[in-house]
């Protein structure tokens, strides 16, 4: 995959809540008629699915069959796939680059199709690293008490050994942020803001937490 291959339209997946970034993978299971079309449409016209989220509040993701989206998702390559007894796809995603919605075009099979443009996010293609060691590792001791909050069992020295790109990314995906949330570290410009993001997400949440546990005593 490279920048200038892109294509010029892509099949959108609108997902609440579900946030592909560039060079990250994402597992999904296809099950809906229209998106196992989607996903056959796909595998014939460049293998890319777009990711984005719906700008209206959802209580889940068949609440409105077509709802408005956000103008910025993450497109992502079928880099694998495997179809189950039930005729459902279990897929992985590898994020190849993020890109604006310029227009939607008529739908296909009944999953949604859209003119996308590409040129603010060229970068998405290159590795990018935090500027100093003390990023790093503030942030990672922020991470204990956040991880434990969500009661979610990582492997630290897995975590440890991310490079700052993986680490990052792979935060920001599998934490349980807001819709709004999510759109913000999706359209950050910068690995480093980006992690000021999520820091501000993660701190929020900690002193929401103590907030909520403190006992007053009169």
């Amino acid at each position: 995959i490279n920048f200038e291959k892109l294509p010029s339209s892509i099949p959108l997946f609108p997902l609440n809540k579900v946030l592909l970034l560039p060079r990250a993978k994402l597992p999904l299971n296809l099950f809906e008629n229209r998106y196992l079309h989607m996903f056959d449409y796909s595998l014939k016209s460049g293998r890319f699915i777009g990711m984005v989220q719906p700008s209206e509040k959802l209580k889940n993701n068949s609440d409105i069959k077509n709802p408005a989206l956000y103008k910025v998702g993450c497109a992502g390559y079928i880099t694998a796939f495997s179809q189950t007894n039930d005729n459902r796809y279990e897929i992985i995603l590898s994020g190849a680059s993020r890109f604006k919605i310029k227009k939607e075009i008529e739908p296909v099979n009944g999953f949604r199709v859209a003119m996308v443009d590409w040129k603010e996010y060229s970068n998405d293609f290159k590795t990018e690293q935090l500027e100093s060691k003390n990023q790093r590792k503030e942030f990672l001791k922020l991470l204990p008490s956040f991880l434990d909050k969500l009661s979610m069992k990582v492997d630290w020295e897995m975590l440890e050994a991310m490079p700052d790109q993986d680490l990052i990314n792979t935060i920001s995906m599998c934490c349980p942020f807001d819709v709004n949330e999510k759109q913000a570290l999706l359209e950050a410009k910068k690995l480093k803001d980006r992690l000021e993001i999520l820091k501000s997400l993660i701190q929020m949440s900690l002193n929401l937490n103590k907030f909520s546990d403190s006992r007053y005593v009169s």
